[in-house]
């Protein structure tokens, strides 16, 4: 009789982590796309320094428009920074994934995603992206043995 696989580690939410979920999870459009809405904030600010509206209502459109093309450009650095500051930063985190899921334990972070509640398991270059209702979920390879990894990519 076969018996019931369960693998446990433990790693630390460190900025090589967070930087390898974030590269392997978000995927970057190359196209001008993103920085629709923040054209539209400032063209929408441009034609309201030609109305007789309120200057400051047309130069709060252009400064959105700012805003938000600088968040489209540096989306990756803004989401490090506030992953590094939140309290979970630099905390070792236990992963456990068993018959029943994949379970993680830190000081302030304790969730289990089921097997059966996932949607998608897709494997990426360096780990897995699991897709639940809550969202999406990485876990990386470098904390998974050769028989966990096989395990997840059975559950595939």
């Amino acid at each position: 009789m076969k018996s019931p696989f369960s693998y446990s580690t433990t790693y630390i939410l460190d900025k090589a982590h967070f930087e390898e979920c974030y590269n392997q999870s978000v995927k970057p459009d190359p196209t001008l796309k993103p920085y629709y809405k923040a054209m539209g904030f400032g063209f929408i600010g441009i034609a309201l320094i030609f109305t007789n509206l309120s200057l400051y209502l047309a130069y709060f459109f252009v400064g959105l428009g700012v805003i938000d093309a600088l968040n489209v450009k540096y989306h990756k650095s803004w989401w490090l920074m506030r992953q590094m500051i939140s309290k979970a930063a630099n905390n070792e985190v236990t992963l456990t994934i068993d018959e029943q899921g994949v379970h993680t334990h830190s000081q302030y972070v304790k969730g289990t995603i089921l097997w059966n509640s996932l949607y998608r398991i897709t494997p990426t270059e360096r780990g897995f992206l699991l897709t639940h209702q809550g969202g999406n979920s990485y876990l990386s390879n470098q904390c998974l043995s050769q028989d966990c990894i096989d395990f997840i990519q059975s559950k595939i």
